[in-house]
């Protein structure tokens, strides 16, 4: 085969990280200046667009024809009129007039429900329609801002526990870390291997919080959802004795089609869990079901994020996170501070965003706990800590590690989840110290292994060995 072009080539090797990163600074720095507009009867929704031919001032005009009414010059004061979107502000970029950002008004009403209510799935089918995405017209689009009117938010459920009930759960002091694993091997597991697993994860009083895979599929015949969470239980509660009282919630994974949600729930329920994981970016509006069906119940629900780069390349994170906090998710990843170039998404202004909206505070809605995961490890654990703390979100946040814990393996070659849990509470206990306290990021392991074997903490050792084989070298 032929080696492609060097144009072609320089096409396909474009750096869309790049630019989405400059692009984040631009909009971010123009809507300080000029917030986005805000109104009582209607969603107003920020976009930013490059058009091919169209001003940014005529796109409403096509925006508001194919997303609401689908009329062009309805009569004033008709139910036509109120119920078309409306023009609420442009910021131009260049003198095209084709590129920049766009706020448009969608009226709440032809949208609320007799009650006063919307669904996130009614915002996103409104403000991320076809129009926006789907024309050849529009070089590109984003949606990167909803503002909802404060008296449509406060009819959002919203985490039923958020951190600090979540937190209770537990009886986790203030002050004190929060945190959790994930069972491995994540996939090809029986009922009976998720009891044994669940027993030896909890056995670590360190952790708080056990959560299946999104790779475990629900009702398999080898894993059904009851009998699975029934033995995870009851291996919790044999070691209960070794956990010094503190309690742990124990997560299974639920999907499937909506017909069945409701009845995988209610399995887990009574068998024991204390809340679900869904994998919530492909299972739009089964959280907001499941937390309108169970609220006199709430299970604590985890909006797994798996998938999500998916929408965020014409939606951006907050939106997504913002509509998945408003339907009930007491959990979400975001990713671990660490040195050096990203694991995954969200980094960078991406990630400041999702936190900032996951937590922040909005009128009737808890907050949601945000979960640094994603190869979080005894090697930036530290780093984690120190920077939760020096924002004063600590109580807000659960520190999750799966394969840190459930992969690292003894001196047998046997993976050994007791020894991985050491190793973490080894390296809590370095951070207690304050030893490495202003330690610059980029030298913080090299500093950590000198401390670990210079205090002969044997476990922490091996398990950044493991982690890090050459730099730990």
């Amino acid at each position: 085969m032929k080696i492609l072009d060097s144009s072609t080539l320089a096409l396909f090797w474009h750096d869309a990280d790049a630019r989405e990163m400059r692009l984040r600074e631009v909009i971010a720095e123009r809507l300080a200046l000029q917030p986005p507009p805000q109104r009582e009867d209607a969603v107003v929704a920020t976009y930013f667009m490059a058009m091919r031919n169209l001003k940014l001032e005529k796109a409403v005009a096509e925006i508001a024809y194919h997303a609401t009414s689908g009329i062009k010059n309805p009569p004033p004061g008709s139910l036509l009129a109120q119920c078309t979107a409306q023009p609420a502000g442009v910021d131009l970029f260049d003198n095209t007039g084709r590129l920049g950002l766009l706020h448009v008004a969608f009226p709440l009403k032809m949208m609320l429900q007799p009650d006063g209510h919307l669904s996130s799935c009614d915002l996103l089918h409104t403000a991320a329609a076809a129009i926006l995405f789907d024309v050849y017209e529009n070089q590109d689009s984003r949606l990167i801002n909803l503002q909802i009117p404060e008296a449509v938010l406060r009819t959002f459920p919203g985490p039923a526990h958020g951190p600090q009930g979540f937190r209770r759960l537990c009886g986790l002091p203030p002050g004190e870390p929060a945190f959790g694993t994930i069972l491995k091997p994540t996939a090809g597991l029986t009922a009976q291997e998720v009891g044994q697993l669940s027993g030896e994860a909890a056995a670590c009083s360190l952790l708080v919080f056990i959560k299946e895979d999104e790779d475990l599929y629900p009702n398999l015949e080898y894993a059904p959802m009851g009998q699975r969470t029934r033995l995870a239980k009851e291996a919790i509660a044999q070691v209960a004795d070794k956990r010094g009282g503190r309690g742990l919630v124990f997560l299974p994974h639920v999907s499937g089609a909506p017909g069945e949600i409701l009845a995988t729930v209610e399995a887990a329920l009574e068998a024991g869990a204390e809340g679900v994981m869904f994998g919530e970016t492909f299972a739009g509006g089964t959280v907001r079901m499941v937390r309108d069906t169970f609220r006199d119940r709430p299970p604590l629900i985890y909006g797994h994020n798996a998938g999500i780069g998916v929408k965020t390349r014409a939606i951006w994170r907050e939106v997504i996170d913002l509509l998945a906090r408003l339907d009930g998710i007491d959990f979400r990843q975001t990713a671990p501070v660490r040195p050096g170039t990203p694991f995954l998404r969200p980094y960078g202004q991406e990630w400041t965003a999702s936190e900032e909206i996951l937590s922040r505070p909005l009128p009737g809605i808890l907050p949601t706990t945000l979960v640094r995961a994603g190869a979080l490890d005894q090697g930036n654990l530290i780093l984690n800590l120190e920077e939760t703390e020096a924002r004063g979100i600590g109580d807000g946040v659960m520190f999750l590690a799966g394969s840190a814990i459930n992969s690292i393996k003894n001196a047998q070659g046997k993976y050994d989840p007791a020894l991985g849990a050491l190793a973490m509470q080894q390296a809590i206990g370095v951070h207690r110290t304050g030893t490495l306290r202003g330690v610059k990021a980029e030298a913080h392991l090299k500093e950590l292994v000198a401390l670990a074997e210079r205090e002969r903490l044997g476990e922490l050792r091996e398990a950044l060995r493991q982690r890090y084989s050459q730099e730990a070298a």
